[in-house]
C-alpha cells in the first residue's frame, strides 16, 4: 500500500527530528536570539535616532524626507547587526553541519520534502502594494511635499495622492496588458476563421 504525501512528510520529519534533535534546539534558540536582536537593534536606533536629531522627536514635525532617511539607517542597521550574522550562521551551518551528512541520508531528505515542496505559485499583492507606496513617495517629492511635515498634510492631499498614483499604475501596466490581451484574441479569432 502506497503511502500519502503527508505521511511520508511525517515519518521523514520524525526520522530527522530522532537523529537531529541537537540542530533543532540550536535552530530554535538562534531565531529566539536573532529575533531578540532585531527588536534590540529597532528599540537603540529609534532612541539614537531622535538623540542624535535624525529625526524629530513628535511625529507632527516629521516629512517624507525624514521617514525615509529613518527607514534606509534602519535597514542599515538591522542588516549590519542581525542579517549578515544570520546569513554566517547558516553559511557555517550549511557546511559544517548538512555538508557533513551522509549523501544518502541528504537525498533521503531531499526526496522525502524535509522541507517542503517548493511552489512556483506567488503572491502579487505585496509587489503591487511596495509599487503603490513606491509611486506615491516619488508623487510627494515632484509635488514638493518632501520637506513639509505630516501635520500640515490634508487627508485628502492623502487620498487623492494615492488615487493619482493608482491611475498612473493602471495606466503604465493595464494599457500595455490590455492591448496584447486584445491582440491575442485577435490572433486566435484569425485561427479559428
Amino acid at each position: 500500500m502506497e503511502q500519502t504525501g503527508s505521511n511520508n512528510g511525517d515519518k521523514i520529519w520524525r526520522k530527522f527530528l530522532s537523529k537531529h534533535w541537537k540542530m533543532l534546539v540550536v535552530f530554535v534558540i538562534s531565531s529566539i536570539v536573532f529575533i531578540a536582536g532585531a527588536i534590540v537593534v529597532f528599540v537603540w536606533f529609534v532612541e539614537d535616532a531622535q538623540l542624535t536629531g535624525l529625526v524629530p522627536e513628535t511625529l507632527d514635525l516629521w516629512t517624507m524626507e525624514y521617514l525615509m532617511t529613518f527607514l534606509l539607517h534602519l535597514i542599515f542597521w538591522e542588516i549590519l547587526f542581525i542579517i549578515i550574522p544570520v546569513i554566517i550562521a547558516i553559511v557555517t551551518i550549511y557546511f559544517l553541519w548538512w555538508k557533513r551528512l551522509p549523501n544518502a541520508e541528504r537525498k533521503e531528505y531531499k526526496h522525502g520534502h524535509l522541507f517542503g515542496k517548493h511552489s512556483k505559485k506567488t503572491d502579487g499583492g505585496g509587489a503591487i502594494s511596495l509599487l503603490v507606496n513606491i509611486g506615491f513617495i516619488i508623487k510627494v517629492y515632484l509635488d514638493g511635499n518632501w520637506d513639509v511635515p505630516f501635520a500640515t498634510w490634508e487627508f485628502d492631499y492623502l487620498v487623492y495622492s494615492y488615487l493619482w498614483v493608482l491611475f498612473w499604475i493602471v495606466i503604465i501596466f493595464g494599457v500595455p496588458i490590455a492591448i496584447g490581451a486584445i491582440w491575442w484574441l485577435h490572433r486566435e479569432m484569425k485561427k479559428e476563421s
